[in-house]
This record gives C-alpha cells, structure tokens and sequence, in this order.
C-alpha cells in the first residue's frame, strides 16, 4: 500500500485500487477500483466547476462537491410557505449558525497520522454546538476492490439530531444506462414540495412501492430505478424499510458498485436525482449524477423539523439520533464494486 499528497488532499493506492480524500468535508473522491478482470472504473461523481477557478467563491459544501461524505447534523432548513399542514405545522426555523448538511461538510478536516493504512481525519465543532468533535477513517480492503469507512461522533451534552452519509455516484451519459437496484423495501415517499421551482417530475408527497413506478406530477408513474432520467429535473425519493445494502450497476460500463451501511443507524435510504434541473450558478444545467444516502433524518429538512413529530416520525420510522456525552457514536459502511 503507497500513500501521497500534501496538505489540501490524501492518497492511498493499494493491488485492487486508488482513493484520494480532501480535507474540506473529508470528502472521499476520485476513488478507483482494479476489477476482478483487470478493468479500472471510477464510480464517484466529481461536480463539474470543483476544479473552475469561480468555484472558490462558492460556500465550502459546493466549493469542491465530490465523491462521499458524512452530515452531521444531516440535511438543512427550507421555508414551509405551500408544504402540507402535516409538514408545515413542524418544521422549525434554521438553527442559529445552521449550515448545509452540518459543519463537518462545509469546513477543512486535520489529518490524524497514525496507521499508514487508513486515511483518518478529526474536525472540532463550535463551541456552542452539542456536538464536540467528528471523526473519520477510511481504510481500503486489501483483499478487495472495496473501501471501509468508519465515522464517530462525539458530543458535549445528550443532545438528538438528524445524522446522514451522502455518497454521490456518477452515471453514464445515455439515458436509463444505469440501474438502482434496492431489493425489497417497505414503502417510499416523494418529496412534499418542490426540490427546485421549476423542475419537478414526481407527485408532491406521495408513497409508492416500487421504484419503477413512482407517481408522477404530470400524472401516471415515472420508472426512477433508470438512471440518468431522461427530463431535466431536481428531485429527492425517500425509501423505508430497506435491509441496509443497495447497489447501482452501470450497464454501459460494466460494473456495479455496492454501498453497505448499519441499518439501525440509517433507517432511510434518501436518493437524490440531480439531473440537469438546476439552473444557477454553479449548477448551469450540467450536473447529473445519483445521490444515494444513507439517513436518519425527514428529507433533509433540518434538526428542527428532524426532532419535532414530522409525518415520518409519525410512521414510525426514526427521523434523529439519540446521542450521550458518555458513549462515542460509531458507524461503518462499505462501499465495493465488481464486474458484471
């Protein structure tokens, strides 16, 4: 195994593949892996303006959006003016000093040196934060074209908070080349409003039971397991009940990449389809890829909304974590990929 880098970024390369991991929001890509038939996929998305000179100016969340990170608190406040009154009545305002998917995606990680295996990183949290410090290992599978991630989170007093892992995948440029594959599930809702004026495709706030017919806006179901979708849209689908594994298999390429996480961590699966639908700088209609995240937390939609008695909540389906001063919060995931 060889490592390289400077201060901004870290690499790791080892006999199945190659990852880099950046300081800002720890975020995980370019990531490579060596198939078991000698082919080199990279199945991590890269924004299209992180390497633009412009993109300096942008928030540290957007500035060099890349590849898979953690959120911590997960997901960020919207206005409730048009949602549902089951939505409207409890969803909160910002927190004070809120940022988009927690601090730990919007600022620059330390590196912690230590086992020249794993990349480790540590991030504090404001003072005023319940939370204390966030801690992050990612280690290659020297046996595999896979890569184990583990995240810790440390608090100052008991606090609960929505908590989520946001990999973002790359898809092919042919239209439905690219596959969603989730197995069974209990059920899956659509988003109660729109994600971005302009640019919806599925029902406001409706369920459905299969990803290949999800009601549609216009009327009628729209298959969202084919990917990239052929309309320009900006669109989220959250799915219950999932026995924590999913995959996405790239047919135009040949391989299928799986992400694996602890279930009683992450009771919800949020897919977000960012395809061509957002307009503005720097999204100039040419982003497209697959979020597929990993989530305790109603949408994204903010702790205060997260911890209140949201329609999810309701359901019975966790929306925040219970955190406690005195035992560490651990998860691990993987993510791996094979031919097909």
């Amino acid at each position: 195994m060889s490592r390289s880098g400077d201060d901004d970024h870290r690499g790791l390369g080892w006999a199945h593949g190659a990852l880099t991991v950046q300081r800002l929001g720890a975020m995980l890509a370019p990531l490579t892996f060596v198939l078991a038939d000698g082919r080199q996929v990279s199945p991590f998305h890269i924004a299209p303006w992180a390497d633009e000179p412009e993109a300096e100016a942008l928030p540290g969340l957007l500035r060099k959006l890349r590849g898979e990170w953690p959120c911590m608190p997960f997901g960020y406040s919207v206005p409730a003016d048009g949602w549902p009154d089951a939505w409207s009545r409890v969803m909160g305002p910002p927190e004070p000093d809120e940022e988009a998917h927690g601090h730990s995606s919007n600022h620059d990680w330390t590196w912690v040196d230590g086992d020249s295996r794993s990349l480790s990183l540590t991030l504090d949290y404001p003072a005023s934060s319940p939370v204390a410090r966030v801690e992050r290992t990612v280690t290659p599978d020297p046996a595999a074209p896979a890569v184990d991630i583990e995240f810790t989170v440390v608090v100052r007093r008991a606090c609960r908070l929505p908590i989520g892992l946001h990999p973002v995948f790359r898809l092919p440029a042919q239209t439905g080349a690219a596959e969603l594959e989730l197995g069974t599930f209990d059920h899956g809702r659509t988003y109660p409003d729109d994600v971005e004026p302009g640019a919806p495709l599925f029902a406001k706030d409706a369920t459905f039971s299969s990803l290949s017919a999800v009601p549609a806006r216009a009327g009628g179901t729209v298959d969202a397991s084919r990917l990239p979708l052929a309309p320009d849209t900006e669109e989220l689908l959250q799915i219950q009940g999932l026995d924590g594994t999913v995959a996405l298999t790239n047919h135009a390429e040949g391989y299928r990449v799986r992400l694996s996480w602890q279930k009683e961590h992450f009771p919800s699966l949020l897919l977000w389809y960012s395809n061509r639908g957002r307009k503005a700088f720097p999204w100039n209609g040419r982003h497209v890829a697959i979020g597929v995240e990993p989530i305790c937390s109603p949408f994204g939609l903010g702790p205060a909304t997260a911890v209140a008695d949201n329609p999810i909540a309701r359901s019975g389906v966790p929306t925040a974590l219970e955190f406690t001063p005195e035992r560490p919060f651990t998860t691990r995931y993987r993510i791996e990929a094979a031919p097909l």
